[in-house]
């Protein structure tokens, strides 16, 4: 068999789920769905930060971030997958597959260390409201926003990279709905072990380390909590530290199933549906998440839609 990297006019076939034709159909209006409304929910997220000022501050400066992350996510994967469930095309180009596999891995990563950078900033809200303004200053979050996004490219080089440089045989079939690092290394001709250990590495810095430092953090915060007195104060810090805790323990627990099991025992079946849980049921519940019990965002829409109706 010859490699498909020594040329660059191979394509891939994405079988997504064509093991469950039956269900093509459904699956198809379920996604548009659920990106119509990630798409809805992110942009308002964003437009509101930019235009409501009460919402200039630290925790939305990186929500914003968080929902353009989502929005990028979703879009580099969706798309695809509703062609191929629509049945027009299922085939990738090895170009178009490097840049998926860069674009997917970079942006997951980014959410990584932004979620990380997130529980930083709740951590000083709790724990050290007094100093909250001197310690998250614009300078700081400016620079924590953009430490979050090269270091999620810097891995996403790193595992791209690695995956480039191996040979790839045999049939031109993935068995799944976008270039998967863990679906493209079963298609390797030689011994991938060595590659395998140094990916995992990667992928255990970029989710472990984070993890253990947001669940730290969380350590923290639930002692200072513990402390206040007052009902209605422990009540409004576990309600702003709560949403952020869901969004972490949804995202890190489907990506450390999906990239920290050994390739041996990865199911391909069952890695078709938890991909979907990652890159669209989680960035379309986020803004929900994060809006439903947030009377910050509900009063930023009522002013927008009033603004609206008078201007009428």
């Amino acid at each position: 068999m010859g490699s498909f990297n020594t040329s660059f006019r191979e394509a891939f076939i994405l079988m997504g789920f064509s093991d469950w034709s039956q269900l093509e159909p459904i699956l198809f209006v379920f996604i548009l769905v659920f990106y119509s409304l990630t798409i809805f929910g992110n942009t308002t997220i964003i437009t509101l930060s930019l235009l409501e000022r009460q919402l200039h501050t630290p925790m939305y400066f990186f929500l914003r971030h968080l929902s353009f992350l989502d929005l990028c996510y979703t879009t580099s994967t969706v798309p695809q997958l509703l062609i191929n469930l629509h049945g027009l095309d299922r085939t990738i180009s090895y170009e178009g597959c490097v840049v998926q596999l860069f674009s997917s891995l970079a942006l997951g990563s980014t959410e990584c260390v932004l979620l990380v950078v997130m529980a930083f900033d709740r951590y000083a809200a709790v724990c050290h409201p007094l100093h909250y303004t001197a310690i998250m200053h614009p300078h700081l979050c400016q620079t924590l926003a953009i430490a979050s996004w090269v270091g999620g490219c810097m891995n996403s080089l790193v595992q791209t990279g690695l995956m480039m440089a191996m040979p790839l045989c045999g049939l031109h079939l993935l068995n799944h709905f976008f270039c998967e690092m863990t679906v493209l290394l079963k298609l390797a001709c030689e011994d991938t072990e060595g590659t395998e250990t140094k990916m995992f590495v990667a992928r255990a810095i970029i989710l472990v380390v984070p993890a253990l430092l947001i669940l730290g953090s969380y350590v923290y915060i639930v002692q200072t909590v513990l402390k206040v007195r007052s009902v209605a104060g422990r009540r409004k810090a576990f309600g702003t530290c709560g949403s952020h805790l869901l969004v972490v323990s949804l995202f890190y627990g489907s990506a450390i199933y999906t990239y920290l099991q050994p390739m041996h025992s990865y199911s391909e079946s069952e890695g078709n549906f938890v991909a979907l849980f990652y890159t669209i049921v989680t960035p379309m519940l986020n803004p929900l998440i994060y809006t439903l019990r947030n009377k910050d965002v509900k009063g930023a829409v009522r002013k927008v839609l009033g603004r609206g109706r008078y201007s009428v």
